[in-house]
């Protein structure tokens, strides 16, 4: 999670919402990491989880990521969330809750429906720090 937060902070130094993420192998070897670039690339799919996916997906050669844990700073939206089922990801686990978009708990929980795959997930794993780091963010928008 701490590698997570770095690259929030990536995120957060290009203006960026900072969030966060991180695909692990089953080792725990970092296959791919990633950051918000929506703004950057003026996409609305560049989430951190997005990109971070994509790059495993590249890196491993496959779709299929079964094997891979996910680390995020902030719980995944609706669209990650249906990424993360679409590619297997066999674990997710985040940091901060987000309680106006949030689709592992938080608004709803896209995992609890009967799709194909169904991930493991544990949340508030250094809570404090990725949610900090998000305050802080809104505090200078405001």
């Amino acid at each position: 999670m701490l590698k997570a937060i770095e690259q929030a902070k990536k995120a957060y130094a290009l203006g960026e919402c900072p969030v966060g993420a991180v695909i692990t192998d089953a080792n725990g070897n970092i296959i791919s990491e990633g950051y918000n670039r929506r703004e950057s690339d003026n996409s609305p799919t560049a989430h951190a989880e997005i990109i971070a996916i994509e790059n495993a997906a590249k890196k491993l050669g496959s779709w299929r990521l079964s094997d891979c844990t996910l680390y995020v700073t902030l719980e995944p939206c609706p669209m990650c969330a249906g990424a993360i089922i679409n590619s297997r990801i066999k674990r997710v686990v985040y940091g901060a809750f987000d309680e106006k978009g949030g689709a592992c708990s938080s608004v709803l929980n896209l995992f609890e429906y009967p799709f194909n795959h169904k991930p493991l997930v544990r949340s508030r794993i250094l809570e404090k720090e990725c949610g900090e780091i998000l305050t802080e963010f809104f505090k200078k928008l405001r």
